[in-house]
């Protein structure tokens, strides 16, 4: 009995004993809790810098590049290459917030049979020369000339990325008075490959750069088949030539990938084929404010690079082995597509991943974050204008079906922001 007795005791006193620890607990916990939600955490506020200005919705096609005149025209390009929707026009004119026309005409963006040659075996770009197959970007010169640049190439409806043929990769340059083509340059098959993708274009028009003073073009050859580099032109000429070819500076980062608004991006090569990881090179183009140094950026990777101009416009004999020694590598600025410059001096890049936009000081060798705002996803093409903003178009290209999982989901409309610059920046000059 005394036995008995002694354990229930022991029972009444392990339980008493057990709730005045869990309740010790839960009021140890509760205040914990008052006292956390009595406080402001530190979280992201995700914007940074000038707010960003809407300036332009699509509701039709699928843009990439934007291009601003002094008078304030806008225009933009719809690559066949990227979207096989884009058969409307390849590259028009904004004529108001959401209305676009085909520019410089009707006529030259309706290639007659389409932009595909299905009477090669397999399908080929069209070989038309004066009609728009594939434009990939659009840029105003100094002289507020607009150049349209083609690849030459577009998908076929199941999403095939056809070679490109002899006539198909030019560059055009279109007088905005008369709205008419003054220019027409066709590269030749040694400087434009079948699987090239001709993708950003800067112009010098400083006469005393070339032997002829018609000045220079630089553009970045993209292609995801592997032959990248950058080209040159000489406008008075019509010539052009190669530098840098498959350097690792204009190749894709080995095994790179991208993420964007949280989602793991990965490539999809063609139909039917295996995901691979980012194979985009050279992409990214922009000239310093005196026009001596050129910088790119591969868009399957984050490192920004310069080159000294002189060496990109020598093309003999010894040229290439001087070139690749004089290659600048700055560090690394983001993931980005499309970069710019402005009178400060400044090189503009997205930094895609992070929602924004960032600045390299050339002065002193650091990146800093230009603008920053949720709306900020896949920043594909920048354009300094002369009213002292920074333009760019916001496609969400991750989404597309060239990535995985293959499927559309892009989210309509598309988008132009624009953004004041820093220091009273403006459109850089050269000629």
């Amino acid at each position: 009995m005394l036995i008995a007795c002694f354990g229930i005791v022991w029972y009444r006193w392990t339980i008493a004993l057990f709730l005045m620890m869990h309740y010790s607990n839960l009021v140890v916990l509760s205040s914990f809790v008052l006292s956390a939600s009595a406080q402001i955490l530190a979280s992201d506020p995700g914007v940074y810098g000038p707010a960003i200005e809407l300036v332009h919705i699509y509701n039709d096609e699928f843009p990439t590049g934007i291009a601003v005149s002094s008078t304030g025209r806008m225009f933009s390009n719809y690559p066949s290459g990227l979207d096989t929707n884009n058969t409307k026009y390849a590259v028009a004119e904004l004529t108001a917030n959401s209305t676009e026309t085909p520019y410089p005409s009707v006529e030259i963006n309706s290639p007659p049979g389409g932009a595909i040659n299905y009477t090669t075996i397999p399908a080929s770009g069209a070989n038309y020369q004066q009609y728009l197959i594939g434009v990939q970007s659009v840029v105003i010169d100094s002289a507020d000339r607009l150049w349209i640049l083609d690849t030459g190439r577009a998908l076929t409806p199941n999403g095939t990325l056809v070679s490109a043929s002899y006539g198909g990769p030019k560059l055009l340059g279109v007088n905005l008075t008369t709205n008419s083509v003054f220019q027409t340059i066709v590269f030749p098959t040694t400087v434009a490959y079948d699987v090239s993708y001709l993708n950003d274009v800067r112009f010098d028009l400083r006469p005393n750069i070339t032997a002829s003073g018609g000045g220079v073009a630089y553009i970045t050859d993209s292609s995801s088949e592997g032959r990248n580099g950058l080209i040159i032109v000489d406008l008075g000429t019509g010539q052009s030539w190669r530098h840098l070819n498959n350097v690792p500076q204009v190749r894709p980062e080995f095994q790179f990938i991208p993420y964007v608004w949280g989602e793991v991006v990965y490539q999809i090569p063609g139909p039917g084929l295996p995901i691979v990881y980012d194979t985009f090179g050279a992409d990214g183009i922009a000239l310093s404010s005196d026009g001596e140094t050129l910088y790119w950026s591969v868009t399957g990777g984050r490192y920004l690079y310069s080159i000294p101009t002189a060496r990109l416009l020598d093309d003999s004999t010894f040229s290439e082995i001087m070139a690749q020694a004089s290659i600048v590598s700055h560090g690394q600025k983001g993931l980005s597509d499309g970069l710019e410059t402005d009178t400060n001096g400044f090189i503009y890049g997205g930094n895609i991943e992070q929602g924004s936009i960032v600045l390299f000081s050339p002065a002193n060798g650091t990146f800093s974050t230009f603008v920053r705002d949720p709306q900020i996803g896949w920043t594909d093409t920048m354009s300094v204008a002369t009213d002292g903003y920074l333009y760019f178009t916001e496609n969400q290209l991750w989404r597309t079906p060239n990535f995985y999982p293959g499927t559309d989901r892009r989210v309509r409309p598309f988008a132009l922001f624009r953004a004041p610059l820093p220091n009273n920046g403006s459109k850089v000059i050269l000629r």
